[in-house]
């Protein structure tokens, strides 16, 4: 009988773990500040499905949070869906933006791909803003539902979020090491030399593009729950599109470890500050970390440890 997959099992036990830690009693604010962790830790991986694998920078990644976030509302809304019913049409919602947008912005490289991607996110936010069924730019609250799994929906909503880290990176090392992976790296290296050698680089692209969307859609599908009140500017909040971009590349955006180091390094020092000095400190320090990587670091941490090994 064969075996399951080392990474599969190793998945099962973060997850198992992830339970255990919901039964512990400790102040609930670090439920909350793991949840966000987490929640970066499938944001900067489903970014980087695209921006690393592929090498086209997204700046759009407010944008299909945003839309998992804003089809959560409106389902709870419409039918009172369960977390479950949310979660897949967050992802899906999302996942087709990703594939309509790729097809529309993919044959675009470079500065004007992102540009693009920036444009959709400014365009979506304004979209909304002007939607009343979903709050408009006043926002709208959100109940949770009564009797969590685990005593409190924040314990249950931060258990949900171990499995959706999961499940996102398991993706993205699948893609790493498959032939599409490989063939994204050809098209991020040199797309004219991937097009000469067959490479069938623009359904390579829609692929990265659709299943980054679908990923950042689940992530944000639970936030109406986790705020319990939704308006665009925190939706579509700045901090996203930064830390999407920073967290791979600290973390190293050639491996699927990368995006997981620098999400788990960033996202606890954001919390940390957070509490100790300000939230307005977060995109300083952000932004501080990043420049010191791409002058110290280009290749991130992984890039750095290599090159210490190599020595």
């Amino acid at each position: 009988m064969r075996r399951p997959p080392a990474a599969l099992l190793v998945g099962i036990v973060v997850v198992a773990a992830g339970i255990l830690l919901a039964q512990l009693k400790v102040n609930s604010y670090y439920y909350f500040a793991g949840y966000v962790v987490l929640q970066y830790v499938v944001i900067a991986t489903a970014w980087n499905i695209l921006g690393g694998y592929a090498g086209y920078v997204n700046f759009g990644t407010p944008a299909f949070f945003a839309m998992g976030a804003y089809t959560a509302v409106v389902l709870i809304k419409w039918t009172k869906a369960p977390l479950p019913v949310l979660l897949l049409a967050g992802g899906l919602v999302a996942a087709l933006l990703g594939l309509g947008i790729g097809y529309l912005t993919l044959r675009l490289r470079g500065t004007f791909f992102s540009i693009a991607t920036l444009a959709l996110s400014v365009v979506l936010q304004t979209v909304i803003m002007n939607w009343e069924y979903v709050g408009g730019s006043r926002g709208i609250s959100v109940l949770r539902p009564s009797g969590p799994p685990f005593g409190s929906y924040v314990t249950f909503l931060f258990t949900v979020m171990v499995g959706l880290a999961v499940v996102a990176v398991l993706t993205a090392r699948f893609v790493e090491r498959s032939w599409v992976g490989r063939g994204l790296a050809a098209l991020r290296d040199s797309e004219e030399a991937a097009e000469c050698m067959g490479v069938p680089t623009l359904r390579l692209k829609l692929f990265a593009t659709t299943i980054s969307g679908f990923l950042l859609g689940v992530a944000g599908a639970p936030f109406p729950y986790y705020v319990t009140f939704v308006e665009p500017n925190s939706a579509f909040a700045l901090d996203y599109a930064v830390n999407a971009l920073a967290m791979p590349m600290i973390g190293g955006t050639t491996s699927w470890v990368g995006p997981v180091i620098g999400a788990v390094l960033l996202g606890s020092a954001q919390q940390y500050a957070t509490v100790s000095i300000s939230s307005e400190w977060n995109l300083f320090i952000v932004g501080v970390v990043l420049v010191a990587f791409v002058v110290l670091a280009p290749e991130g941490i992984l890039g750095l440890v290599r090159r210490l090994r190599g020595r």
